[in-house]
């Protein structure tokens, strides 16, 4: 007899959802938590916000988690059978079904407009979006602001919602003298282990034309990596070789959650590679590997 998923899951549970921060980070807990889990990704890897070379350090320990990863699957209906569900889906033309007790949809978010009635208020959009200006002020109708998933305008994050949140809030108060700043904003899918983000990455590097340097390695024997028992630990940093800044960083591995953030702080407020080298950080910590991760 199989059991339903619930935070606490017994063994014999089952899952299946898509291949994005939620799928990954919540099919990680639930695996961990004795169920069995199939991630259905439409897209050729998964967590596509992230380096994919990253991503392909993880997947495998995803895998090795208990979690069935099927890349290149489109879910093609969801039937509800007895006691539980059968999903139906294809992958290159080849029917498959996956029976789970619990499904999940974690294909995205987008802010709920439709229901507004938007026009009425004079406010305009496009293509599910408000139409803003600088200061996250709509351009037609000067009463209305929006912040976070609502305004768009950055990462669909909690720290960006909190930011845009400010800035409204600065500007309705005392006049239009705020703008957004989504320099530095950092990334994690906490995963186990978590993988960061923070800047660009080297096809968005490329693309802006910037002559980059790339530390990177996958070094499962450091011993950040080996004191957490955690077989998957490695980085990509982008350094500028005209100024020494940094580009991009990009992390998997024990800690990678918070030694994101000092990366971002370097990118923020234009902190040098050779900054950061300098720097002499509490020994033996996550950020203690940073110096080796600048080469």
């Amino acid at each position: 007899m199989r059991h339903s998923w619930q935070w606490s899951a017994c063994p014999g549970a089952s899952w299946s959802s898509g291949g994005g921060y939620i799928a990954a980070e919540f099919s990680t807990i639930a695996a961990n938590a004795g169920a069995e889990v199939t991630i259905l990704q439409r897209g050729p890897r998964m967590l596509t916000g992230f380096d994919p070379d990253l991503v392909g350090w993880l997947t495998p320990r995803l895998r090795d988690a208990g979690i069935d990863v099927q890349l290149d699957t489109v879910v093609e209906a969801i039937d509800k059978t007895g006691d539980g569900f059968l999903v139906r889906a294809s992958t290159g033309g080849e029917s498959k079904s996956f029976a789970a007790d619990l499904v999940v949809h974690a294909a995205g978010r987008r802010p709920a407009l439709e229901a507004l009635d938007l026009d009425a208020a004079g406010i305009a959009h496009e293509h599910g979006r408000l139409t803003l200006n600088e200061h996250l002020q709509s351009v037609s109708n000067p009463a209305v602001y929006a912040a976070g998933d609502a305004a768009q305008m950055g990462p669909p994050l909690t720290p960006v919602s909190s930011h845009d949140g400010k800035v409204v809030a600065g500007n309705i108060l005392e006049g239009n003298h705020l703008q957004p700043d989504y320099r530095g904003v950092p990334s994690v899918a906490f995963t186990l282990p978590p993988i960061a983000s923070v800047g660009l990455g080297e096809a968005e590097a490329r693309k802006r034309g910037i002559r980059f340097r790339v530390n990177s390695s996958f070094v499962p024997g450091w011993y950040t990596a080996k004191q957490a028992a955690e077989p998957v630990y490695g980085f990509k940093v982008l350094v500028d070789e005209g100024d020494d800044s940094i580009v991009g960083a990009h992390l998997v591995g024990p800690h990678a959650e918070e030694v994101i953030n000092l990366f971002a702080l370097a990118i923020r407020h234009h902190l040098t590679a050779g900054d950061l080298r300098s720097t002499m950080f509490a020994y033996p910590t996550g950020a203690s590997d940073i110096g080796s991760m600048l080469g």
